[in-house]
């Protein structure tokens, strides 16, 4: 037997009956020789983890616009926080973990530069709207490898797609990674609102902590193992009662709190208007893209293009790009 099939078989004999085995994948777009060593998923594991659009996560807006400090969460710490959390629960509940951590990893490589003010901005101008969840699909579909995709199982894109928006992934490991991304992201964003000053702990209403925890570390590991908890032997992921709605409210806590704080977000209308700028000036220069975006062109008309050229910067990669366009060049006159 190969090392693949030792794990699949270990996956028959140990995991849930609501699992997604690795053998029953319905496969992907197009076949490809099995390795020897990883299973399909573990394979897409690795596939994500080598992308370009993986990488670029580093240097995209988590919430803070380029805050000063190395301690902020980027799009990249918070792709492997909801991993972390993800895996943990599958383990708990006995799932598909390298399923789980493969759609964990992918579900936000569509994510523009400077967060989800970048999202509004190209949700406004692209025609039939702009979504994250979409866009990291396509980026796995069509953008990576120059044009022909990652070529991943149909549960982990089903996973990437699902992760947010109407509709729930099929399994119930795509299920996990929808309920692990809120509890990392609020989690998260209140440690880097009390590190900028924004909030303080005593400002989390009581109730809420009452439920959930007085710090960072016991929220999460409340969440974790209700989740854990309240699924177990069910054939879909749920929260309990109590810790769904204490969540909602610290969500809700945050919109009021963080994400509408003129202090938090004073920089995003400035973000945002760059974004715009940068759409505008591409589609009257469409010759200025790069090549692989003049296919897209050519196939899908100029503001497709637009969009996943523009989708695809991170933030410094912005800035340089619209100071390219439109800022003057200094020279030297002899």
């Amino acid at each position: 037997m190969t090392l693949r099939e030792i794990t699949e078989e270990r996956e028959r004999k140990t995991l849930s009956p609501f699992a997604a085995l690795s053998v029953q994948s319905e496969g992907r777009l197009w076949p490809i020789e099995l390795c020897p060593i990883r299973t399909c998923y573990q394979r897409d594991i690795d596939r994500i983890v080598h992308s370009k659009a993986f990488r670029r996560l580093m240097h995209k807006t988590q919430v803070f616009l380029r805050p000063e400090g190395d301690h902020y969460r980027t799009r990249m710490t918070h792709t492997l926080e909801v991993a972390r959390i993800a895996r943990t629960i599958a383990r708990g509940l006995a799932l598909n973990e390298d399923l789980t951590e493969a759609i964990a990893l992918g579900h936000d490589l569509g994510h523009t530069p400077f967060g989800h003010a970048g999202e509004r901005v190209l949700d406004e101008i692209l025609p039939g709207g702009f979504r994250h969840n979409e866009q990291s699909l396509r980026v796995v579909d069509c953008l990576e490898k120059e044009g022909e995709g990652l070529n991943l199982c149909y549960e982990v894109r089903r996973g990437i797609l699902c992760h947010t928006g109407p509709d729930k992934a099929e399994t119930l490991e795509g299920q996990i990674v929808r309920v692990a991304d809120k509890i990392a992201y609020i989690n998260h964003d209140i440690d880097d609102a009390m590190r900028g000053g924004i909030i303080y702990p005593l400002d989390i209403p009581l109730d809420i902590s009452q439920v959930l925890g007085f710090d960072h570390g016991g929220r999460i590991d409340t969440l974790t193992l209700d989740v854990i908890q309240a699924s177990r032997g069910q054939d879909e992921i749920r929260q309990s009662p109590a810790c769904g709605e204490a969540m909602a409210k610290l969500r809700e806590f945050m919109f009021e709190a963080v994400y509408y704080n003129p202090l938090a977000k004073g920089e995003e209308s400035k973000a945002q208007d760059m974004i715009a700028r940068l759409f505008e000036h591409y589609q009257t220069h469409p010759d200025e893209l790069p090549p692989d975006y003049q296919d897209i062109r050519l196939r899908e008309g100029t503001d497709r293009a637009v969009c996943d050229y523009i989708a695809g910067m991170t933030d410094h990669y912005a800035v340089a790009k619209y100071n390219e366009a439109f800022v003057p060049l200094a020279w030297a006159v002899k």
